[in-house]
């Protein structure tokens, strides 16, 4: 792949997760464009990404954070601050108590479930209260129904049948997430299919949230697209509209940098390196999908080849295979691309093996390390 090499120290300890501030910036510069043209919010997915030491410049461009839940609702609340917006399919006993007192904007799965949590949410001046439908638009162009939120017997959000008897008196906003990694035409055809089906409830609420998957800082994204469908939607409905990406805000922001541990050969040439797809890259197993590599081709394309592997006892422990232009060797560095969204808050110490530093390479080219994880963290995950 023809891609930049970022300035890094010649001496990085490694594995490493780095965002770079530079990057970070540039993508920020598109969620702040769609924000004056358009008059929505962004929020910030702490699902795909939550990095502290990144949230005074995330928290300059966007109005707050969206969570999964209590613990992710915390971060956003004490770590980023400004809006708090809360999802699950469904809340533990007691952490709707707990939500309310960290978030302004409470979003529940069904009207059952606001039922139920009336009286508790009522009690709360300041709550917010949403809920999330099942738009029936799929348009998921990653992992098919394993990354669609409106696949066949979905568990997330209510169907269009189970509306009219909603307490649409007590509901403040409509929310809609069907995408994943959606370029232009998934996040129009969204915002155009609620308008077209949805029309007598977004008339109710003052608040229509269309959800993450919107990648707005592909190459191949037209913003302008989107830009387009926001205002329109707005002019007809005279409603608030919110986007929550996470993916799309921080795509190509950064990488995971591995060392090369030893060359193993059985038939082919086998690198064995400090990153792991198990522990460190799940979505790499889980998509599946085939990161790219700094300096790195498809095999056979450049002059060596080799399969690369995680030191787990995963036998399925495969990054894939690439070819390099000189034979790897034990201690060489290898740069993984857009490695800032779902990974670091994903991964895991299973085996025992490292979890990779954090680090910035800030825009001045400055590299900080902003932890580093040892034995007591593995230790500490056992009980």
């Amino acid at each position: 792949m023809n891609l930049t090499l970022p300035k890094l120290p010649p001496n990085i300890a490694t594995p490493a997760y780095v965002l770079d501030e530079a990057a970070l910036k540039r993508n920020l510069a598109t969620a702040a464009r769609i924000k004056k043209e358009t008059g929505c919010k962004i929020l910030l997915a702490t699902k795909a990404f939550a990095l502290p030491a990144a949230f005074p410049l995330m928290r300059e461009t966007l109005d707050g954070t969206t969570a999964s839940g209590e613990y992710e609702a915390r971060v956003g609340a004490e770590e980023f601050g400004k809006e708090v917006h809360v999802y699950s399919p469904a809340y533990l006993p007691g952490e709707v108590e707990r939500v309310i007192a960290l978030a302004q904007h409470v979003y529940f799965n069904s009207p059952d479930q606001i039922r139920r949590y009336l009286p508790l949410l009522k009690k709360s001046k300041k709550t917010k209260i949403g809920l999330r439908i099942n738009p029936g638009f799929s348009n998921a162009t990653l992992g098919g129904e394993l990354y669609d939120p409106c696949a066949p017997y979905s568990r997330f959000g209510a169907t269009r049948d189970t509306l009219e008897g909603a307490p649409w008196d007590e509901i403040d906003i409509l929310h809609a997430h069907a995408l994943c990694e959606a370029r232009h035409d998934g996040s129009v055809g969204l915002i155009e299919h609620v308008a077209k089906n949805f029309a007598p409830y977004i008339r109710k609420v003052t608040t229509v949230n269309f959800g993450g998957g919107h990648f707005i800082n592909k190459p191949d994204y037209d913003v302008a697209k989107l830009i387009a469908a926001i205002k329109a939607f707005r002019a007809e409905f005279n409603v608030e509209v919110v986007l929550e990406p996470g993916a799309g805000l921080v795509v190509n922001t950064g990488y995971l940098v591995s060392s090369v541990l030893d060359i193993h050969k059985n038939d082919k040439d086998i690198a064995i390196i400090d990153a792991s797809a198990s522990t460190h890259m799940p979505d790499v197993l889980e998509v599946p999908y085939r990161p790219d590599i700094i300096g790195a081709e498809q095999p056979g394309v450049l002059a060596h080849t080799y399969i690369l592997g995680g030191k787990t006892c995963m036998t399925g422990d495969i990054i894939g295979e690439y070819s390099f232009n000189q034979p790897l060797n034990p201690g060489d560095k290898l740069i993984f691309t857009d490695m800032m969204q779902y990974s670091f808050v994903k991964n895991n110490t299973f085996n025992g093996v490292p979890l990779p530093d954090l680090a910035v390479l800030k825009s001045d080219g400055a590299y900080s390390v902003i932890r580093s994880y040892g034995y007591e963290e593995f230790r500490r995950r056992l009980g």
